[in-house]
This record gives structure tokens, sequence and C-alpha cells, in this order.
């Protein structure tokens, strides 16, 4: 059971050292889209059908956050003893977007303060028959202060 695959095919990398979310960027206005966007430009202001899939910022700060004290119904895989876990809202560095993640385990509330400096991990969200299925998430980067 040792594979390891994505639980979200094409929506980040699986780079163990620098893993990252996949997004899209806007050719006319250069705005980002994640999920990937790939029809119309939702800028108001632009008219563009044309994106360049790009690799997103792996580090952000916190915007927001609370717990997920009750398991979420499907799609989402929950273990069969479910422990409440912390989601972070957090707005990636470069392009100024919020992206909603997990936190990694161990993580609470009364851990963050808005404004804490987070970087993007891999971790296993469940596993199954063919290997652990990884998810994108949150983990606080030691020593950086807001």
């Amino acid at each position: 059971m040792g594979n390891k695959s994505a639980a979200i095919e094409g929506w980040y990398s699986l780079d163990e050292e620098r893993p990252h979310l996949i997004g899209t960027q806007c050719q006319s206005c250069q705005t980002y889209y994640f999920p990937k966007q790939s029809t119309f430009c939702r800028n108001p202001d632009c008219q563009s059908e044309s994106f360049e899939e790009v690799p997103l910022s792996r580090t952000g700060t916190i915007w927001s956050y609370t717990n997920a004290g009750y398991q979420p119904p499907e799609p989402f895989v929950a273990p069969e003893n479910f422990e409440p876990f912390t989601i972070a809202a957090v707005e990636l560095e470069r392009e100024k977007m919020i992206v909603l993640g997990q936190m990694i385990s161990g993580v609470a509330p009364a851990d963050l303060k808005v404004g804490d400096k987070v970087e993007l991990v891999m971790d296993t969200l469940y596993s199954n028959e063919d290997g652990e299925k990884l998810i994108w998430k949150w983990q606080p980067i030691t020593g950086a202060t807001s």
C-alpha cells in the first residue's frame, strides 16, 4: 500500500519537496484562478477566453480560520473515527487570492492568528486498497511572524 496519488487529479503537483497548487492565469488581464478556469474570464472588465496553466504560490498569509467540528458530507472522505480539524483561508503570496484548505494535523484554531505565514504541503486525506490519496494542506512556517 505504498502507492501515493492525488485525491483530486490536476489540482496540485505531488512534488515531495515543493508541492504547489495548479491554477490558470488569464492571458489578457492576468487574473489568477483556482481551481483552473478554461472557458471565459470571470473578470467583468475582460472578455478573454485564453488561459495559461500556472503553478501558484506555495506560501501565503492566514486571512481567516475555523474548525470543522463535524464530519463534512460526501464527497469528503473522512476516517472512520472522525476527529475535528482546522481549516484556513490563506491569501496566496503572489496572486493575492484566497484558497481554503485544511491545516496539518495537530494545529488547532487556538494556535493560529490572522496574519500568520503558512506554506503548502501534501498530506494523506485517506487510504484505500489503491494506496494513499493526497491533498494539499497548510502548515505554519516555523519562526515566521506577521
